[in-house]
């Protein structure tokens, strides 16, 4: 059974969902930090670059927004450009719909526009706009500028999934879209009626506050993070909802009490002497959670390693060796990483390009029951969208992953300030050989008759004991007196040359 646990301090909340006690995804909001996806705000126009068919916009943050074509609802576009070219109504939608989009055409430098923040800012990029809006509710997401209906792939029964497309389409007006989420299964009209009713009325006060706001003012935000992670994932798998301040049980308990009443008794205050994070394990999870080594129960190991441009995923055998054949073993240890691969995912909020390397199998029928297996997991357990690629015959598997927000090493780790995030530094040789270099340039340049080497104390010990015969020479071939001495304060790389008088 799934737990959902609330831990909520004056600087911080963090939300945890567990299954059979381990962690399957956490969740943190700093109290001092905006988080700004799904924020809807009314931004300006600063630039325009039509040869990447993207504008970027001012929304108030320290960097611009920036806002891809592709991001661009149809029928804006198709609106904006018939105010910017002479000729029929008529012509110019027939036109547009059948030719390429040009974002010159539709956006001008210096407009207002309405924008809603799909992905928060990363590494050194803004934050990703789009004017394809959703509105997530209890039971659908609202789209109010796409008239199309989806249904959750996780609904499987054809009627059940043709009598939802019939009740969202008696309440959605006209121009409106929804995707039908896998929590109204089985509801009544009345429900899914409801819950629609509030998303039109909200879209329709984001509209209303647009036409008087300033620029890159805020129009619309979801709930606070508690209240969201209760609403997408409270459902009859999970045991119950603990919280561990009596406000937070009391918030979660009117929230469902409107919203799912018949989950109610799930709502429980914890008041144990342990903090509910570690009375449930948590906190040693969250730890492992940020080491790029993670434990297989068989004895072998996956090794995650993430850069700005993927994620690579090594898959090893360690000491599981099998009962049977060497092809058995391989097989059954990718099976279990594959499992591990896509609940670390989750986890670990990793999206764009992963590549995993399965261990090698010579059997074509175990790629394909591998590579089935794992879409499968995929599919069932996480809610971003995927795209996997069949394993190749080096045991290789490409896939895409929906980005959402921040990775959790992003969350809560800071890039090393001696090795700036590269995850190495230069050895205490190569340093000494450098600084060794520079001090011979020196002596060119500057001739002094004694010169005084300030250096970091392994450093000291390195140059003294292992390149003392250097240090003679350069004294023999410049005439001149070279002493060294350490200074605890420096950094290995850091030095000094002083030119005594």
């Amino acid at each position: 059974m799934k737990k959902i646990l609330i831990n909520n301090n004056p600087w911080q909340t963090r939300i945890a969902i567990t299954q059979d006690g381990q962690l399957q995804n956490i969740y943190f909001s700093a109290h001092a930090t905006q988080n700004l996806e799904r924020i809807f705000i009314k931004g300006l126009i600063s630039k325009v670059l039509p040869g990447i068919q993207t504008a970027f916009v001012e929304i108030g943050q320290e960097r611009a927004g920036f806002l891809h074509i592709s991001e661009i609802d149809r029928e804006l576009a198709i609106d904006k450009i018939s105010k910017h070219i002479e000729m029929g109504e008529g012509e110019t939608q027939r036109s547009s719909s059948r030719q390429p989009l040009d974002i010159s055409k539709i956006l001008k430098e210096g407009d207002p526009i309405l924008v809603q923040v799909s992905k928060e800012p990363v590494y050194e990029k803004g934050a990703k706009l789009t004017t394809c809006f959703t509105l997530p509710g209890r039971f659908a997401v609202l789209m109010p500028n796409i008239p199309r209906i989806g249904v959750s792939k996780k609904i499987e029964d054809r009627e059940e999934r043709n009598r939802l497309k019939d009740i969202v389409k008696s309440h959605l007006p006209e121009g409106m879209g929804a995707i039908i989420r896998t929590t109204s299964e089985g509801r009544t009209a009345k429900d899914i009626g409801k819950d629609l009713d509030y998303l039109i009325a909200t879209w329709n006060d984001i509209q209303k506050k647009y036409e008087t706001a300033q620029v890159k003012e805020k129009l619309h935000e979801d709930l606070d993070l508690t209240l969201q992670v209760v609403r997408d994932n409270l459902d009859d798998d999970v045991e119950f909802v603990i919280a561990d301040t009596k406000d937070d049980q009391n918030s979660i308990y009117k929230f469902v009490k409107n919203i799912a009443p018949e989950y109610i008794y799930k709502i429980k205050l914890y008041d144990g002497a342990t903090p509910i994070f570690e009375h449930y394990g948590i906190e040693k999870q969250i730890e492992a959670v940020l080491d790029k080594k993670v434990s297989l129960k068989s004895g072998g190991s996956l090794i995650i390693e993430s850069t700005e441009a993927m994620t690579v995923i090594d898959v090893n055998t360690g000491k599981f060796i099998g009962k049977s054949n060497m092809e058995d073993t391989i097989f059954k240890t990718n099976m279990e990483a594959a499992e591990e691969v896509a609940r670390q995912l989750r986890l670990r909020n990793i999206g764009g390009l992963i590549v995993i390397d399965f261990i090698d199998m010579s059997m074509a029928s175990n790629r394909q029951k591998l590579f089935r297996s794992f879409e499968k997991i995929l599919k069932e357990q996480d809610k971003f969208q995927s795209v996997v690629l069949k394993v190749s015959e080096f045991g290789l598997v490409q896939m895409t992953r929906k980005r959402s927000g921040k990775t959790l090493v992003q969350q809560l780790t800071d890039d090393c300030p001696t090795c700036k995030g590269s995850g190495f530094i230069k050895s205490l040789q190569t340093e000494c050989y450098s600084i060794m270099r520079k001090l011979k340039e020196f002596l060119l340049t500057e001739t002094p008759k004694e010169v005084l080497l300030t250096v970091n104390s392994d450093m000291f010990t390195y140059i003294t004991s292992t390149e003392y015969n250097a240090v003679l020479y350069l004294e023999k071939t410049f005439n001149c007196k070279i002493a060294v001495q350490d200074d605890k304060k420096f950094v290995l790389s850091q030095y000094k040359f002083e030119k005594k008088p």
